[in-house]
């Protein structure tokens, strides 16, 4: 478990979805902004692109191998990150979201926080990520945990990707529970 300020976050333990969980909510959440600020929007989670949808409504299928946290705000679910296991030494964050309520509260922190972690003790040199350009919010908060712009990875217009190296024991402070 690691906590910052009432914000608790856990490594989510496969096959624990269900109504209480909110992971399915959170992404469907996270691909409806996504598409409506695409200028692409979408009445609901069942007609999002099929890779989008995929993942909520089979987070474990969709997510397997890859650590995915969630952050808690007592019994409320606010958060979520998934964290990649390495390949070729990098690790990558996905679907970093915080819930609109739990906004400005130290969840996103949080579930980075646990993320570097995750990433250190799996032995990546290297963590990325990419960010949609007008989610300057989210950009400021990355580059304030040390990741930079990079050559891009991914060639989709209005992308950018970031990465960081892992500073092993730095990153790992705080051990999550399974």
């Amino acid at each position: 478990m690691n906590d910052h300020g009432g914000i608790s976050v856990a490594r989510r333990t496969a096959g624990s979805s269900g109504p209480g969980d909110g992971l399915s909510a959170l992404l469907a959440d996270y691909h409806l902004r996504t598409e409506e600020e695409k200028g692409r929007p979408v009445a609901d989670a069942s007609e999002l692109p099929d890779r989008y949808r995929a993942e909520v409504e089979d987070p474990d299928g969709a997510f397997a191998g890859a650590a995915v946290l969630i952050a808690r705000d007592g019994e409320i679910t606010a958060g979520c990150l998934v964290v990649t296991a390495p390949v070729d030494g990098r690790s990558e964050i996905k679907r970093l979201w915080t819930a609109p309520g739990h906004r400005g509260r130290g969840v996103a922190s949080a579930l980075l926080h646990a993320a570097l972690g995750e990433a250190a003790r799996s032995r990546a040199d290297t963590v990325r990520l990419s960010v949609w350009q007008w989610r300057a919010g989210a950009i400021a908060l990355y580059e304030r945990f040390g990741f930079s712009v990079t050559a891009p990875w991914d060639e989709r217009a209005d992308l950018v990707c970031m990465e960081r190296p892992v500073r092993g024991a730095d990153d790992c402070t705080t051990p999550l529970t399974s």
